[in-house]
């Protein structure tokens, strides 16, 4: 049956324990985000089965994440329209449940944890207005390339007038106005008002606070049209850096002297204000009742956070950002090379853990920055990364068409179309390269032929640079300077990552074999359900027109090792458990010898020696799966005795298995024994004994 989105949903729900197991859902740009009552509920295994799961990442406490990828809106939707869903979420808040929940993580990283959460969480939603903007201003370099518009060059606003500045006006907006929404986000985060620190932060932004560090121009009375400047305020001073060409300003506000600066784009600004306000709101909140809260909270939090943050914070925000910037300006100037190759080799183990966030902080304050001429000279070396990470899965893609692995390839197709159009690497991390252990080399080769070239070519020009914050996409190609250096640079990366996995394949030994073998039982299972009907038809026929009895063989399936039976709804496999697989047992072993359970044709045997498939002369098919999860082992511990298509008889072996080395590596060695086409059977009946000997029967089936 094909799968909808309605069954995914309720299978993604089923994996994390049921919703019953769930305190609250929400979701990021390619990520459903569960806070869960007991994260070892969690069955990744049966997540990872799900053809619209790209990945699962446990974290830290019971917080869980499930990788979706473009479509997690709408599998989002569907997850919440679930009957059983309909009591996640309608008590506490996310912002509650998340506080708490970060409240009992026990481990001696947790407030790292929490640190890169908060850094996430503050910029997170406004990713989508940030791509936005970056696509807006690409536009812009489009239009002065063909010389349509002449957006560019130092001349751009007498050039392209009234246009130019209302073009401006459309991106600026979001990267000026950045710190009022970071703060927003970041309140909201840490359980305060976000309007209150959106509004905290806006004060910076008034016309009234800006006019502190202006000017007046008036006529002169000798010559009425000659205009002199003037500070605006006599309690204001300025001096002018003439190296620099900057000027700072020194207001004195009832006698305290406050630095003044611009804060449009800074983000360090509101992010360190916020985590202040947050204690000043919490110790509020328990001076004043309850009832008074709405009115005194806010009024004191205004009173005593507005003045702290224009004459402390913001000072040291714009201190910090520019500090970072400056001393990553330098290595990129002393060292361009090696600057341009240590971005991308870094980013593809930062972004797996969350922990490029600070870099991104570190862009939008480069831009931010006068000391940077307004420029972030980061983003064209990580573009290097995430064209290696699109090269590499545009590997994955060419091997799985030729393979014909069209649920890999269905991902791929999206992974790749969220990266190039996008600049989104989430989908290709999480649902290919992660799984697949040997793209990852391929990839850092990829990052840094893309660094080297990076370096090397833009070295005359201080690097790839670009004034505004852009998703490292084939659109935004044009927001980067010099251009040709950075197609040159995010080409070598693409190529030289996708020629190494096509070359050298994304799949280890194992998992080919893996994936030759469930694909060849696929089609096994296709001509046994063919076989069955065509059976079935020709029973029904015989006993309609001789008026005799259809005959039914019996079949009994041994034991293919001695030890303890259990129940199949009782392993530790809801797959198995489920039935899905077909009616049968499971045996705890005591040995490690695991012989055929009925006499037949190997139709599967892995090479890794977890699973086997045995087809009986009477069409009975039988799995055996050694151990939960063993394939992860890649056959360490099994001998496998037999190939496909060779014939055994009951009791031959079919692997020696060491125990000892699975259950060290802590995996279950329990073995299940299923007839998988049991809807083709008349019946099919488990045994219930407590212990068995192997060849002792365990299943009896009716063809």
């Amino acid at each position: 049956m094909k799968s909808t989105k309605q069954d995914a949903a309720a299978a993604i729900v089923a994996g994390v324990g049921g919703a019953s197991n769930i305190r609250s859902l929400t979701h990021c740009a390619t990520r459903l985000r569960f806070e869960l009552k007991d994260g070892g509920l969690v069955q990744a295994a049966d997540l990872d089965r799900i053809p619209e799961v790209l990945g699962s990442v446990p974290q830290s406490g019971d917080r869980y994440q499930v990788v979706i990828g473009g479509a997690v809106q709408s599998m989002f939707t569907q997850i919440m329209a679930l009957p059983e869903m309909a009591a996640v979420g309608t008590g506490e808040s996310d912002a509650d449940v998340k506080a708490r929940e970060r409240a009992k993580v026990r481990g001696k990283v947790a407030w790292l944890d929490a640190f890169f959460e908060y850094l996430s969480d503050s910029f997170r939603p406004l990713l989508g207005v940030l791509l936005g903007g970056s696509l807006i201003i690409a536009i812009a370099a489009v239009l002065d390339a063909l010389h349509i518009v002449p957006f560019q060059g130092v001349d751009r606003a007498t050039a392209a007038g009234a246009s130019w500045i209302f073009w401006d006006a459309m991106w600026r907006s979001v990267l000026y106005f950045l710190p009022i929404m970071v703060a927003y986000n970041a309140a909201k985060k840490l359980k305060v008002d976000p309007w209150l620190g959106a509004t905290i932060m806006a004060a910076l932004f008034t016309p009234e606070f800006l006019s502190l560090g202006g000017y007046t121009y008036k006529a002169t009375a000798a010559d009425p049209n000659l205009f002199t400047k003037a500070l605006t305020f006599p309690d204001t001073v300025c001096t002018t850096n003439t190296v620099l060409n900057t000027e700072s300003c020194v207001a004195h506000i009832f006698g305290l002297p406050m630095q003044l600066n611009g804060y449009g784009g800074q983000v360090f600004v509101p992010l360190i204000m916020v985590a202040v306000l947050a204690l000043v709101y919490k110790g509020l909140k328990k001076i004043f009742p309850e009832n008074i809260q709405m009115v005194f909270v806010p009024f004191f939090s205004m009173l005593i956070m507005i003045p702290v943050t224009a004459f402390l914070i913001g000072p040291l925000g714009v201190w910090i950002g520019t500090g970072l910037g400056t001393g990553l300006a330098w290595l990129n100037s002393s060292a361009p090379i090696l600057f341009a190759i240590l971005i991308p080799m870094l980013y593809p183990f930062l972004v797996p853990l969350g922990l490029h966030w600070p870099l991104n902080a570190l862009m939008l304050a480069n831009i931010a920055s006068a000391a940077t001429n307004h420029q972030d000279f980061i983003q064209g070396p990580m573009g290097a990364w995430n064209f290696a990470c699109f090269g590499a899965t545009a590997g994955v893609l060419v091997l799985t068409t030729r393979n014909k692995n069209r649920e890999l390839q269905q991902t791929a197709i999206g992974a790749l179309t969220a990266g190039l159009l996008g600049g989104i690497s989430e989908p290709s991390l999480y649902g290919i390269h992660l799984r697949y252990k040997r793209i990852y080399p391929r990839m850092l080769v990829g990052c840094l032929v893309g660094g080297l070239l990076t370096g090397i070519l833009g070295w005359s020009s201080g690097g790839v640079k670009t004034g505004t914050f852009a998703f490292t996409s084939l659109l935004t190609i044009p927001v980067f300077s010099p251009m040709w250096v950075y197609i040159i640079a995010i080409a070598g990366a693409f190529l030289t990552a996708m020629i190494l996995v096509i070359i050298s394949d994304y799949r280890t030994p194992e998992q080919k074999a893996e994936e030759e073998a469930a694909r060849a039982q696929a089609e096994a299972d296709l001509a046994m359900e063919a076989g069955a009907a065509s059976a079935s038809i020709a029973a029904a026929t015989t006993s309609l027109g001789g008026g005799t009895a259809t005959l039914v063989a019996t079949d009994v399936v041994a034991a293919p090792v001695a030890g303890t039976l259990v129940q199949l709804a009782d392993v530790n496999d809801k797959v198995f458990a489920s039935k899905a697989l077909g009616e049968g047992v499971g045996i705890v072993p005591t040995t490690g010898a695991i012989t055929a359970p009925a006499s037949g044709v190997v139709v599967t045997a892995a090479d890794t020696g977890h699973a086997f498939g045995i087809k009986t002369d009477d069409g009975v098919e039988i799995l055996v799966h050694v151990g939960i999860d063993t394939v992860q082992l890649g056959g360490r511990g099994f001998r496998v005795a037999v190939v496909k298509d060779q014939r055994v008889n009951v009791g031959d072996p079919l692997v020696e298995v060491d125990l000892a080395e699975v259950e060290k590596a802590g995996f279950d060695p329990t073995t299940i024994v299923t007839v998988t086409n049991t809807f083709a059977m008349t019946s099919v009946t488990p045994r219930t004994s407590a212990t068995v000997a192997a060849g002792e029967p365990v299943i009896d089936v009716r063809v």
